[in-house]
Formats: C-alpha cells, sequence, structure tokens
C-alpha cells in the first residue's frame, strides 16, 4: 500500500515538475539570437534621430517640465500611474551607471523589441516593446547610435511601485505569449509604399496603437479595435478615435492631418491640447514625407465608429 501511494505521490511530482518545465519554457525571457544584432555597422546617427523624434522618446524619458536642448536629457523618473500600479519610467541616458552608457545594441534591442532586461529579465509593458518589436535592426542600430551621442544624467528613477501580482515579473511571460506580435496590426490591401512606410511609423516606433487603441483586463490591445481611442491608459480622460470613422479627424483631408501633425492647429483653428501637444511637438521633427506618409496611413486603416 504505501508502495503505491509512493508511486502515486512520485508520479504527481513528475507531472507537476512536467508541467512547471513547460510553462517555463514557454514563458522565459526569449531575446534575440546574438547574430540578430551582428554586423549592423556603424549607425546612421541622422536617421536615428528621426526615430527618437517618432518615438516619443523625450515624452517620457525627460524630466517633468523639461524645455530646448534639456529635452535631450534622458533622465527619467516621469511617473504612469495604471490600473496595475505606478510604473516609473527610467533613465536610458548614456549614463554608465544610472543610465544604458553600459548597454550593448544586443541589450538594448532585446529591451526594444523583445521586452527584455539587459540581465534577462521581463520588462512591463508599460514599456512599448509590444510596438516597438516592428522596428527593424538597422533603425535600432541606428536609435542606439543616436542616444549614445546625447548627454549623460546621474538620476536614478525610483523602482516601479507595483502591488502582488503585478510585481511577478515571471507573469509578464504569460502576457507576451497573448500579446507580443510582431506582425501588422491592420492589413491594407494594395498598399503603397507611402501608406507602408506611415504604417512602420505608426504601428513601429511611434507606437500610436498605445494610447489611442482600447485595452482589455489584461492590458492587452484590442487590436479588432485598432486606433479607435478609448480610456486614457494613465486614467485621466479619453484618447479619441484617429480612423476614418471618427467623428472628427475622420472628416479631414490628408493634408489637413499634415497641416496638424505639422503645426498644432486643427482644421476648426482649434490647438492641440493635453498629451496629444507633446506628441505633436515631436512629429513636427520628422521630414514632411514621413509625416505625409503617416497620414496616408491613417486614411487607409479600416474605419472605426
Amino acid at each position: 500500500m504505501a508502495s503505491t501511494l509512493t508511486k502515486i505521490i512520485l508520479g504527481c511530482l513528475v507531472v507537476v515538475a512536467g508541467g512547471g518545465a513547460v510553462a517555463y519554457a514557454l514563458t522565459k525571457p526569449k531575446p534575440h539570437p546574438a547574430e540578430y544584432w551582428a554586423n549592423l555597422g556603424s549607425p546612421d546617427v541622422a536617421n536615428g534621430e528621426k526615430l527618437f523624434w517618432a518615438g516619443g522618446c523625450v515624452s517620457c524619458h525627460a524630466a517633468t517640465g523639461a524645455k530646448g536642448e534639456d529635452l535631450k536629457v534622458l533622465s527619467g523618473g516621469h511617473a504612469l500611474p495604471t490600473p496595475f500600479g505606478t510604473f516609473n519610467v527610467p533613465n536610458i541616458s548614456p549614463n554608465p551607471k544610472a543610465g544604458i552608457g553600459n548597454w550593448t545594441l544586443a541589450q538594448f534591442g532585446d529591451a526594444m523589441t523583445r521586452g527584455v532586461g539587459p540581465d534577462g529579465e521581463h520588462l512591463y509593458p508599460s514599456f512599448p516593446y509590444s510596438s516597438y518589436a516592428r522596428m527593424t535592426p538597422k533603425d535600432i542600430n541606428d536609435l542606439f547610435g543616436y542616444i549614445k551621442t546625447l548627454p549623460a544624467s546621474a538620476n536614478v528613477a525610483p523602482a516601479h511601485d507595483l502591488g502582488f501580482p503585478f510585481n511577478i515579473r515571471m507573469s509578464l511571460g504569460g502576457w507576451k505569449l497573448l500579446f507580443l506580435d510582431e506582425s501588422p496590426r491592420v492589413q491594407i490591401a494594395n498598399a503603397s509604399d507611402q501608406v507602408k512606410r506611415g504604417q512602420y511609423l505608426v504601428e513601429g516606433p511611434g507606437h500610436c496603437g498605445e494610447c489611442h487603441t482600447p485595452r482589455n483586463a489584461l492590458g492587452g490591445l484590442e487590436t479588432g479595435k485598432w486606433l479607435a481611442g478609448g480610456p486614457n491608459p494613465e486614467g485621466l480622460g479619453k484618447i479619441p478615435n484617429i480612423t476614418p470613422g471618427s467623428t472628427t479627424m475622420g472628416k479631414w483631408s490628408e493634408e489637413e492631418i499634415v497641416s496638424y501633425l505639422e503645426t498644432g492647429f486643427t482644421p476648426e483653428f482649434d490647438s492641440v491640447g493635453g498629451s496629444m501637444a507633446e506628441v505633436q511637438q515631436n512629429i513636427a521633427h520628422l521630414p514632411k514625407q514621413d509625416i505625409q506618409a503617416i497620414a496616408a496611413y491613417l486614411k487607409a486603416v479600416p474605419k472605426q465608429e
């Protein structure tokens, strides 16, 4: 009897251990293989600067209230309140201790596109790597090269303030299984090269959907409602619909969208407000052809009411 019971217990332990091993294999951090980041050559820092503005790095990583050249001091510290807790934005300046000055391209690239930190840990998706996952290795290399030219800051951002169970990083592996996907957010038939460029900018470095698309209870984007607007992920007000079905931007022409992104003024002679003001100021740094590509994409995406 004892022998049979022992065998049952051992069998259960084997099943549990096996299940745990499978779960770990599915949810462990998965950086790119080393060769993914190899042989990219010297970065094109001019392209890196364009990506820097397209990605709105200053909006989160510059000090609150920074102006002018101080915007390029990526000292971190900005707090992002969410239903899951408060995320404190890290220092990503070239400082070797407080920032990312000692990071390799592979560490930077895996953080950007796989949500894997320099020590192999899962990163929280408050950092929009589920969008940056669409960026090419070359663009990642160029962006990293540009960031390394910026001023260093010794500011040490506070740790995230998260309660149980959101403070368990291993659970993020399950989140990634559900929501980390490099495929296009929407399919656009017969897309022109201009629309494809706009899609890359909006869905990748621009990460526009991170605010303009509603989220489910797990914080994943409801991609069936792509760019349909929804509650502000930081808890303040609503983010508007920016598809052709919008009652505001949906009525604008491509040229009017371009003008809005360049100047901050709507066709109704209103001015951009709220958090979009910073976004517009960042986008205004882009070449006109990229702004035109963004507008073309926004007119081509599926209509959402």
